[in-house]
């Protein structure tokens, strides 16, 4: 289960999220974005609450972030925990300790590449348990 306090201060919001960050996140995610106003420009995501990440997860906290620049709000996202970095890192292709994927997070065109990886790594799994893949 996720939880996502919302704080707002001046032209800031900050998203602070505890829990697991996976398929059942997307609900949650997108009502903490809906309380954010017009006049807020700069979001932060705190994840110093998430200990575990899957790949659905990975999906909705890109998907927030995608939905939150089209909203005009300057996004960025911190705290990361071992094992979402850890999982962030293995979708991108860059494996091992120490993988600074929190620092790529918010270079250009690397959330689209996290993107088309993590939904391939959602489609294999659901290719194996029998399901069809997501369109």
């Amino acid at each position: 289960m996720i939880t996502v306090d919302v704080q707002h201060c001046g032209g800031s919001a900050l998203l602070s999220v505890s829990g697991e960050l996976d398929g059942a996140a997307e609900e949650t995610l997108q009502q903490a974005l809906d309380s954010v106003t017009a006049w807020e420009r700069d979001l932060l995501v705190d994840l110093h609450g998430v200990a575990a990440m899957d790949s659905d997860g990975l999906l909705h906290l890109l998907d927030l972030h995608r939905r939150a620049e089209c909203l005009g709000l300057r996004v960025l996202v911190t705290g990361w925990q071992p094992q979402p970095q850890q999982l962030m890192a293995e979708v991108a292709g860059m494996r091992g300790p120490g993988s600074a994927t929190g620092e790529r997070y918010a270079l250009a065109g690397f959330r689209r590449l996290i993107e088309d990886r993590a939904q391939r790594v959602r489609d294999r799994a659901d290719f194996a348990a029998g399901w069809m893949p997501r369109a």
